[in-house]
């Protein structure tokens, strides 16, 4: 293909070549600038390291920043190396302190490589990349991420790891000027000697021994000067609802609540949230490693989304947040597509049960009728109540008990769970108990007769949503289907008509995949879902969900591009609790010591069931 230039047909130019002409678009400049800094960035360390790569002409074209001639040139190499790395990734997501940084060091880049190797050609592809940056200044407007002082302490343990990683290649990079044969001790000893400025044990020949020291010295100034930075800048942290923040969600919530079973999980309170310009809708979120989660339908007037889901997008382009949503319906979906031009992608069904329809008659429901007769008839008793029902004491011995039933150090969820029980802004949450009347004299319990709890949170007026399930480790299994079993026969007496249990993750490919007729790739997706249950709860919540024949609902994820699925996969896992990257603070509380609990039991009848859920594990895999 070729266009026409000036209006002579005569002459033309490809096309591929007028684009190189033009340059770069605006908004493509980030990931270029940020690609070079990495690129550079990798020959820069490995300029540093290796005499023979920092006399190569390769590195004479590449190089951005100082110069590879002497002891100290090596040392500066490595440093605008690790530097630019650092920058790379801010640079990408438009990031204003990057593009500051970036500014400062270029020009001195330029100035040492003309300094110390005398190149003009290095100094030039300085500036120019310094050009490139003043020219399109606009595209890195980014504001900070959220961040707190602990991020010093990461900072710390990470740079410090690199840096000695990074120096035992530095000491090992010279092995014809060493003199004897270290062993890997005394490597590691003289790298952690050279990080503080100190002489180390092993002795080199020639100017070797200053290159290494150099070397050394600066990595460790780099780990400390960053260290220090993090420790004194400003702390920015992350949103959470104020009182007015919830009082306003809960005043749509009032109004509009019954429309999704996920709206009052809105009222998590280390969510940040947005309002619409009208403030009669409004979308909670949370950021989880550059990305801004959404969870579950906009709170309020189906008509006033729109202007909270600008407000929402126009926050994650501010901070350059790659913008997901979790869990929304299929409404909400559509709406999110249209309004946003992002893509929505299902993502499993939610189970809901019509309390009117909900019956233990019949063969369907063989296994959990058995399965509650029998923990009836072993003394077992059952208790529905709102939760502003509850004396305070009862209240706090179920808080006690659900903390110390959680099979997990840290609270796990985030799109399907609330985070807290009994609380008395949540009077209408409803809170299911199993009591067995000789347990408090069978075992010295501090909870009585306490063996298992279901909390359901408010939908509507008519209806609720499971939020947590929490069960002693003593007590028979079935305690779960017991008190759903329970609950929905006592909703009648409180007002419900609709009950939403469990999310089960791509539930349409295993129903569909074991059924007579099904093709080879459905069967082959669903025998990787079977496999990945051995780790993640997929098979059994569909076939625990199942067993109260509930009507299947639809939950999408919403994104912008199929290259970020992953890492918003990534940063839901760390939203729910599956993944942890947070460094153990030093006087966090430590939870004693348990056994580990099992996926899954198979009771005698033949029912399969998870005996100890948290919330996690019941909402979402």
């Amino acid at each position: 293909m070729s266009v026409t230039v000036d209006g002579d047909k005569s002459r033309s130019v490809p096309l591929w070549v007028r684009r190189i002409l033009s340059g770069p678009r605006p908004e493509a400049v980030p990931a270029l600038v940020g690609t070079a800094c990495t690129v550079i960035g990798l020959i820069d360390v490995a300029a540093g390291i290796f005499p023979r790569f920092r006399a190569s002409r390769m590195h004479a074209l590449a190089e951005v920043l100082p110069g590879t001639l002497g002891p100290l040139s090596a040392a500066l190499s490595l440093s605008a190396g690790v530097l630019l790395l650092l920058l790379a990734h801010g640079l990408k997501r438009h990031k204003r302190r990057a593009w500051r940084a970036a500014v400062v060091l270029l020009p001195l880049g330029a100035a040492a490589q003309f300094t110390w190797r005398h190149s003009v050609l290095g100094a030039l592809l300085s500036l120019v990349l310094l050009t490139l940056l003043l020219r399109h200044r606009d595209q890195f407007a980014a504001l900070p991420d959220p961040r707190s002082r602990w991020r010093a302490l990461a900072n710390f343990v990470l740079m410090g790891a690199g840096s000695i990683a990074l120096g035992l290649v530095v000491v090992s990079a010279h092995p014809r000027r060493i003199i004897g044969s270290p062993g890997l001790t005394d490597r590691l000893e003289h790298v952690l000697y050279g990080l503080v400025g100190v002489e180390g044990p092993i002795g080199y020949t020639g100017n070797a021994d200053w290159v290494v020291g150099y070397s050394l010295g600066a990595l460790g100034m780099l780990t400390a000067l960053t260290t220090i930075y993090f420790a004194f800048r400003p702390e920015h942290p992350a949103a959470r609802l104020t009182e007015d923040d919830e009082t306003r969600l809960r005043a749509l919530l009032a109004k509009h609540g019954g429309r999704d079973s996920l709206g009052h999980f809105a009222l998590r309170r280390d969510k940040g949230v947005v309002f619409s310009p009208s403030g009669k809708a409004a979308v909670c979120y949370r950021v989880v490693s550059g990305v801004m989660l959404a969870s579950g339908d906009p709170i309020g007037d189906v008509e006033a989304w729109p202007g909270a889901i600008e407000r929402f997008m126009d926050e994650a382009k501010a901070h350059s947040w790659t913008p997901a949503v979790m869990g929304c319906s299929e409404t909400g979906g559509e709406v999110w597509t249209r309004e946003t031009g992002l893509d929505a992608l299902e993502l499993g069904d939610e189970a809901v049960v019509d309390v009117k329809d909900f019956s233990l008659s019949g063969r369907a429901m063989r296994n959990v009728r058995q399965m509650v007769k029998r923990i009836e008839r072993n003394g077992y008793t059952t208790r529905v109540r709102r939760a502003r029902d509850l004396d305070q004491d009862e209240l706090d011995r179920i808080r006690l008990a659900a903390a110390d039933w959680r099979g997990t150090d840290n609270e796990r969820g985030f799109s399907m769970a609330l985070g807290r029980i009994g609380d008395p802004a949540d009077g209408d949450a409803v809170i299911a108990t199993a009591h067995r009347a000789d347990a408090a004299t069978e075992t010295d319990s501090p909870y009585g007769d306490l063996k298992a709890i279901i909390h359901f949170v408010p939908w509507g007026e008519d209806g609720m949503s499971l939020e947590l399930m929490r069960r002693d480790r003593s007590a028979d299994p079935g305690m779960n289907e017991l008190l759903i079993v329970a609950a929905l026969q006592d909703s009648p007496r409180l007002g419900i008509e609709r009950v939403s249990l469990n999310f089960a993750m791509f539930r349409a490919a295993l129903a569909r995949g074991e059924k007579i007729g099904a093709g080879p790739v459905l069967r082959i997706w669903r025998g990787l879902l079977v496999f990945l249950s051995r780790w993640f709860q997929i098979e059994s919540l569909y076939k625990f969900n199942a067993k109260f024949q509930p009507r299947w609902e639809p939950r999408f994820v919403v994104y912008r591009k199929s290259r970020d699925l992953p890492r918003i996969g990534f940063a839901a896992m760390q939203a729910e609790g599956f993944v942890d990257l947070a460094l153990p603070r030093p006087f966090a509380r430590r939870r004693p010591a348990r056994a580990p609990r099992p996926c899954a039991h198979i009771d005698r009848v033949g029912g399969e069931h998870g005996p100890a859920m948290a919330e996690h594990e019941v909402r979402a895999a």
